[in-house]
């Protein structure tokens, strides 16, 4: 197995310099665009990887499915579904008249900026410090690595640079939909989205959501109901204004993020881990997408 993920990075490579770093965030914009890694994690506890699974990168917004399963947990479907909803956008992550509508703005998935930015004051804590703190220590647990913590610099180049979040979050403060500091809970988001992970976390991370919940030692970390809520919504919605591509030509739940990371679902089997900082024109990792292209339908991973 490991001899076809090398396979695949290799006839994956070409696709990094075809895509772009994410410039709006200077720190970002300072990665190599030439690394790539994979890493699976199947549901046995066997972990195969290839290349740079082992670099760390920021996860930026693969964290909003694991945000979305915390307030689950602390607030149960119903109270999440009046805050959020689940239909795809059909716009970028980051559009601001997708928050520009009152009545818009309360059906937002919780995989775009302005979903997500509502998500965080649904994180049980009386401060923001406390939400991001029980968000770190989730992940944590997840990914089954203690060492995964904040990077302070991708975070304080987010804080300074976000204008667009601000933006966003007013508007739905403006709606009635945020209560409290906005800037406080932007600061929350802003550090949500600096974790440090790896393509290997991300594997052991989606291993979780494939098995709804379960550890491959058998305990559960959250009920199976609430793993297919976000799976559901992952097919949907986590790949931006690409899903309905990726459905096809991949077919199975993923997330993305501009730091370049994808966390790919396959259920009841395994997680997959991609890290490829070269993005397309929607925010996805390029190189990414077309190694969990190939490996879909080399070991038939499509649910459909």
């Amino acid at each position: 197995m490991e001899e076809l993920l090398q396979q695949i990075l290799q006839e994956c490579r070409p696709y990094t310099g075809q895509g772009a770093l994410a410039s709006y965030i200077p720190e970002l914009a300072r990665q190599d665009p030439d690394r790539l890694g994979i890493a699976m994690f199947h549901k046995d506890g066997n972990m195969v990887e290839a290349g740079d699974s082992r670099r760390c990168f920021t996860i930026q917004s693969v964290m909003k499915p694991l945000l979305l399963l915390l307030a689950l947990q602390d607030n149960g479907r119903e109270t999440v579904r009046a805050h959020v909803g689940v239909e795809a956008t059909g716009k970028p992550f980051d559009a601001i008249n997708v928050a520009d509508n009152a009545l818009l703005a309360k059906h937002l998935n919780p995989m775009v900026n302005a979903g997500a930015i509502l998500m965080c004051q649904l994180v049980g804590g009386e401060t923001y410090d406390q939400r991001f703190a029980r968000l770190l220590g989730f992940i944590r647990r997840l990914a089954a690595n203690e060492k995964i913590d904040l990077d302070e610099e991708v975070y304080h180049s987010e804080k300074a640079t976000g204008s667009k979040n601000r933006a966003l979050a007013y508007l739905l403060k403006a709606h009635g939909l945020i209560r409290g500091d906005v800037e406080e809970l932007l600061d929350c988001y802003f550090r949500a989205c600096s974790i440090r992970v790896s393509a290997a976390d991300l594997a052991r991370i989606g291993c979780v959501l494939a098995c709804h919940g379960q550890l491959p030692d058998g305990q559960r970390l959250f009920p199976a109901a609430y793993g297919r809520f976000v799976n559901a919504n992952l097919m949907t919605c986590g790949m931006y204004d690409g899903s309905g591509d990726f459905a096809i030509r991949v077919g199975v739940p993923a997330k993305s993020g501009v730091g370049g990371g994808i966390m790919a679902v396959v259920p009841g089997r395994m997680g997959v881990g991609l890290f490829g900082p070269a993005l397309d024109e929607k925010g996805n990792s390029l190189a990414g997408i077309r190694a969990l292209e190939l490996l879909s339908a080399r070991l038939d991973l499509s649910v459909f």
